[in-house]
């Protein structure tokens, strides 16, 4: 197993049904409670231990996911508000490097995944069909529509959680 991608790379199911959107919608709805559980009774050595050799720590991790959920937010409201915008990226690797992504309590972004993730998963139950069509454009990744978005964030939050599970079953935690 690569421990950089731990449940496999992400890719589109080759086949979008209702059902398969609304499993992955229940998916990011699950997510802050399962990110939960994977850091329960987790000390601050602990917190502070790179998930592999070289990566972030479980600490930055936890912090890592609002911050990208927070995006992801903004690109669908973008998406679904204008006609085909352009997004801004970021520089994730850089942000996980800032204080408050190496020092703040997990909990202040635990509270703000749960936060986030009431507004997201509204939204995402509130589309038609029709929404999942819409596109914007991502600088490094070109055209993508809704439908790449929600399967994507399925997958960053599930990938996320494994990280800290599976150093967990290594380390014995």
């Amino acid at each position: 197993m690569d421990s950089r991608y731990p449940i496999g790379d992400f890719a589109m199911p080759a086949q979008v049904t209702p059902a398969r959107r609304q499993q992955a919608i229940e998916e990011i709805a699950a997510t802050p409670a399962k990110m939960r559980a994977a850091v329960k009774g987790l000390n601050d050595a602990q917190l502070d231990t790179p998930y592999r050799e070289g990566g972030w720590t479980v600490r930055q991790v936890v912090h890592h996911v609002p911050d990208s959920h927070l995006n992801a937010f903004i690109r669908l409201k973008l998406a679904l508000t204008e006609n085909r915008p352009t997004i801004k990226p970021y520089n994730e690797a850089a942000w996980a490097e800032l204080a408050d992504s190496k020092s703040t309590p997990i909990e202040v972004s635990q509270t703000l995944l749960d936060s986030v993730h009431v507004r997201f998963v509204q939204l995402w139950r509130s589309l038609k069909p029709e929404h999942f069509a819409r596109t914007f454009v991502h600088p490094d990744h070109g055209e993508r529509t809704v439908d790449w978005l929600l399967f994507l964030y399925e997958w960053h939050g599930k990938h996320h959680t494994a990280h800290i599970t599976e150093l967990r079953k290594l380390k014995g935690w």
